[in-house]
């Protein structure tokens, strides 16, 4: 885990790469370092970009929809096909975030830039790069924005809920974080999804097993310096204490909610809703 001055200084170098104070998720994908660690010294990305000397980064600026089709056709030159936004973000210099809302979605922008690249022989090789149109799909456009027909739509908030069909799947919540799609409803998801941040959450597991605790992880404390930690997973925490688990027996509890206020001062809780909010770069 990288200490505070090692965070203030990839801030500083990331930005001066970029030109630019970075996002959370730019800083991430230049730096490697997970925002989740940022978080354990700073109360904010804000507070933590005014230690690195730089002004908060504004996520409302405005910027010219002609510089962000740039950005991204370059990254789709660089990549040699239209890249996910994780790999944008490394490729290119502007939130793919900022560019799909700006476009409608992120699947609309190819559309976008092919009316803006039209005609311009510097972006021949890149409109090379980009799909065929799929017959039968027509395009449409609305104001500044391009959306595609076979786009999902919407979800419209309602207050009424509809009646459960028995021989079908249920869901979460739709997720803001692009590598889930549904929030967990159960232990199970949360296993799966700790198994897909442990590294960035600076984990190297060890074992998962059925018997109490869950799992064993390294987790390092200095430069070449490991420990080993016992870690019992929950869908929410209070459900450690339901379960009649040993509390001197487990260091971490990951989980997916943290709502068990009489929690152990000794056992740290690993809340991963919050850390999918962080990366995903969503407040609230």
């Amino acid at each position: 885990m990288p200490d505070k001055r090692q965070i203030v200084n990839s801030i500083a170098a990331v930005a001066r790469k970029l030109g630019r104070t970075p996002s959370r998720p730019e800083f991430q994908a230049h730096s490697g370092i997970s925002p989740y660690f940022v978080l354990q010294y700073f109360r904010t990305w804000s507070e933590a970009v005014r230690a690195a000397g730089l002004l908060p980064y504004t996520r409302n600026a405005r910027i010219e929809s002609r510089a962000l089709l740039e950005d991204w056709g370059e990254a789709v030159r660089k990549n040699r096909a239209i890249p996910p936004r994780h790999i944008h973000l490394r490729l290119g210099n502007y939130n793919p975030c900022t560019i799909a809302k700006r476009f409608g979605s992120w699947s609309a922008v190819p559309e976008a830039f092919r009316n803006f690249a039209r005609g311009k022989r510097e972006w021949a090789d890149v409109m090379a790069l980009l799909p065929q149109r799929a017959a039968g799909h027509p395009v449409r456009k609305t104001g500044r924005q391009v959306a595609r027909s076979d786009a999902a739509p919407a979800i419209a908030a309602r207050k009424r809920w509809h009646a459960r069909l028995r021989d079908r799947p249920i869901y979460g919540n739709p997720s803001a974080f692009e590598r889930l799609r549904h929030e967990p409803m159960n232990e199970q998801a949360v296993v799966f999804l700790f198994g897909m941040l442990a590294k960035e959450l600076g984990y190297w597991v060890q074992n998962v097993q059925k018997g109490f605790p869950d799992c064993e992880a390294l987790r390092q404390i200095g430069p070449g310096r490991w420990q080993r930690v016992s870690i019992e997973f929950e869908f929410e925490s209070k459900n450690f204490r339901e379960h009649g688990h040993a509390a001197e027996r487990c260091d971490v509890i990951v989980c997916w909610r943290h709502n068990w206020a009489g929690c152990p001062r000794h056992i740290e809780v690993v809340e991963l809703r919050s850390v999918v909010k962080s990366l995903a770069g969503v407040t609230g």
